[in-house]
């Protein structure tokens, strides 16, 4: 049986480990899908190159209120697809031929297929060629990353669906679509299509979208999406069926009774769920969780010694930053066994980019109450500071949540234009632990710039330090 020193399952942020520093060691890489991981192939780069097509689609639909008016003459389905891909699936393609035949790689043996623990520390590949292969080896990263969830709705199979994964790569714009959930996923999907002309409807069966936002801020945007989408909330899906014209009908039920739908396309997105189950674990004595995540402790090892895990099969904060940020722990926990490093998972911030877009980092409001933590809070909307005056913006905002005492930042939520840049100083000043007070005073703010958003704030907070 061939041993190696390493070996490392998944090719997203996995494979930024292995670099001329192991070049003493033999490793061995193992992908199933396509190389490179979801961030890059079907995640967080194809669909914000969407969501950058779908903003510019959308101007003309507001640009009369400031004076100029503008048309949106067509959208080139093919044309964006294809820019879009076009220039992924070479790197995709570059990263699998670099690591399979680059000089800088001949200590690395790739695997393309799906492996599966089959002993202690002893992994079976069934390759893509037919053909199985079977080593151990000292060490194990784990980084099979997630896939979608697909629910349980009777006909779901049968009268087929996408999701995330297979969405993008749609023939032709359907005229009809309707999105089964409220998260992340169906709020950017849904402004994609919906800024391309598609009649999209979103079935949720909670009271709001975006609902692990803080509350404030989803009920604003779920007001927003309800004059924009087609939105059923507290709608449970409970069938779907192909007719006999090729429309799909979705039947849902609702606290007033039955209700259904019908559309051309069907996308699913409901969340996604580790692969670890793909792994059979118990083979080699690694842990998961009650939902099936693999356990680790503060240095990103599971429960067997020399068997680490990062990204999405562990964590669950599902962001490709969490990810790399978990892949420089490993490698640098790899290379100095004697030294190692934690992660720090203690500000993880997040984005959505919907319409409008969305960013959140530490505590909201809701968690806050539940935890007893004591906080003041402060409200700035973009409509109130110059550059969203100059946008005329009339629904955005920032909410800032505070220590009273210390006034050190433990929660911010934004809702607006280029929400997921202008929360970054908020970002940097809870990880350097910088107080809200110093951070407002003890800098220059560019105006009118919209940063000024997180500086009026900022100056809200009632804070009362202490002594």
């Amino acid at each position: 049986m061939t041993h190696y020193d390493l070996v490392i399952i998944g090719t997203g942020s996995g494979n930024t480990i292995v670099n001329r520093r192991f070049a003493d060691r033999k490793v061995a890489i193992v992908e199933r899908g396509t190389f490179g991981g979801t961030c890059l192939n079907v995640g967080c780069i194809p669909t914000k190159m969407f969501v950058h097509a779908a903003d510019v689609a959308a101007t003309p639909s507001e640009s009369s209120r400031y004076g100029v008016d503008e048309e949106l003459l067509g959208v080139r389905w093919p044309d964006v697809r294809d820019r879009i891909f076009g220039r992924i699936d070479p790197i995709a393609a570059g990263g699998s031929e670099y690591r399979h035949h680059n000089p800088d790689n001949a200590n690395v043996t790739v695997y393309d297929g799906t492996g599966r623990f089959t002993g202690f520390k002893e992994l079976t590949v069934d390759n893509k060629d037919g053909s199985t292969s079977v080593f151990s080896a000292d060490q194990f990263v784990l980084a099979t990353g997630s896939r979608p969830i697909v629910p349980p709705i009777p006909g779901l199979e049968e009268t087929g669906f996408h999701t995330s994964n297979t969405v993008m790569r749609l023939e032709e714009l359907p005229r009809r679509l309707a999105i089964i959930g409220s998260g992340f996923v169906a709020a950017e999907f849904a402004h994609v299509f919906a800024s391309f002309g598609v009649e999209v409807t979103i079935v949720a069966r909670s009271s709001v979208l975006l609902r692990h936002e803080d509350g404030e801020l989803a009920t604003a945007y779920t007001k927003i999406a309800q004059e924009l989408y087609d939105v059923r909330l507290n709608h449970e899906t409970i069938r779907v069926e192909r007719r006999d014209d090729g429309s799909i009908l979705v039947g849902m039920l609702n606290p007033d009774g039955a209700d259904e739908l019908i559309v051309d396309e069907l996308l699913v997105a409901v969340g996604r769920e580790p692969n670890s189950d793909l792994l059979n674990l118990a083979a080699t004595g690694v842990e998961v969780d009650d939902e099936a995540r693999v356990v680790v402790d503060a240095y990103q090892q599971t429960t067997v010694d020399g068997i680490y895990a990062l990204g999405d099969v562990t964590t669950p904060h599902q962001l490709k930053h969490v990810a790399n940020h978990e892949a420089r722990v490993v490698k640098h926990n790899l290379l100095n066994p004697d030294d190692r490093i934690e992660s720090d998972h203690r500000f993880v911030p997040h984005a959505v980019f919907s319409a409008p877009q969305i960013a959140s980092v530490g505590l909201t409001e809701e968690e806050a109450k539940e935890r007893g933590i004591p906080y003041v809070k402060a409200v700035q909307r973009y409509a109130d500071i110059a550059y969203g005056w100059a946008m005329e913006d009339t629904t955005g905002f920032a909410k800032i949540l505070a220590d009273p005492k210390t006034g050190q930042i433990i929660g911010a939520h934004i809702m607006g234009p280029q929400a997921p840049t202008v929360i970054q100083p908020i970002i940097q000043a809870m990880s350097f632990e910088l107080d809200a007070y110093a951070m407002a005073r003890g800098q220059y703010w560019i105006h009118p710039a919209m940063p000024e958003l997180i500086e009026n704030a900022l100056l809200q907070l009632d804070l009362h330090p202490e002594g």
